[in-house]
């Protein structure tokens, strides 16, 4: 199993929100290309990146910091946060992220995502979002009427191979992550699954890893020091 350790990106900041809670932000650090290179010393590979003013506003505002982050660290980068249209899209993978994840467009705008995943393949994730059982748009403001699950089943049908799940209530609150959504997840669908959103302890990822999960994402527990992101990466080894 992959971990991502994650840099949510707002106003060029390395920052925390509760539960998608733009009023509960936590700023961790002004310069997140050196988390980036803290996570590369550490031993990691992979980067997850969120522009959380462009998961509100479905603009790039953080652009210039995340190419750095790609940049700096060398690290395989993928970037989710209000990518809306193919300009975007283009412009990330062009700069040399590894991945762009759709998340908002990707309930919303079908034809878009099939023209994604059509012009990039794997390089397009999908980021679904949970909100009791049905999948939330709009930076996690919005909670649709599609069923998280059906919603999976469809994107695996389009050829989408990468999927985020994130359970909204677990994230950035340190109770642990929903393992019993995730066990489900991976037993029904054949794609990659992240599992994103309270991964907590050590424990959690032993857990996750059992499941034959393809990664999960490490968030808050890596900037509170609850999760040692050396250990994290050896035991999911």
């Amino acid at each position: 199993m992959l971990i991502f350790p994650a840099i949510d990106l707002y106003d060029g900041k390395a920052v925390r929100l509760l539960k998608g809670d733009y009023n509960k932000m936590t700023v961790y650090s002004e310069n997140p290309p050196e988390i980036a290179l803290d996570f590369k010393k550490q031993g990691a590979g992979y980067i997850h990146l969120v522009d959380l003013e462009g998961a509100k506003n479905g603009t790039t505002p953080n652009f210039n910091v995340v190419t750095e982050i790609k940049e700096k660290s060398g690290l395989f980068c993928e970037i989710g946060g209000g990518i809306r249209t193919m300009e975007t899209v283009d412009k990330y993978i062009s700069a040399g992220l590894d991945r762009v994840i759709l998340g908002t467009s990707a309930v919303e705008d079908e034809a878009f995502l099939k023209n994604a995943v059509n012009k990039y393949g794997e390089k397009i994730a999908v980021g679904v979002d949970i909100k009791d059982g049905f999948v939330a748009v709009r930076g996690w403001l919005e909670k649709s009427e599609i069923d998280a699950f059906e919603f999976c089943e469809k994107m695996q049908g389009i050829g989408v191979k990468t999927l985020i799940c994130t359970d909204i209530s677990k994230d950035g609150a340190m109770q642990g992550t929903n393992l019993e959504l995730y066990k489900e997840l991976s037993q029904k669908f054949s794609v990659n699954i992240t599992a994103s959103g309270g991964v907590t302890s050590i424990d959690d990822i032993k857990k996750l890893r059992s499941m034959n999960l393809y990664a999960t994402i490490i968030g808050k527990a890596y900037y509170t020091g609850a999760v040692n992101l050396k250990e994290a990466l050896e035991v999911a080894e």
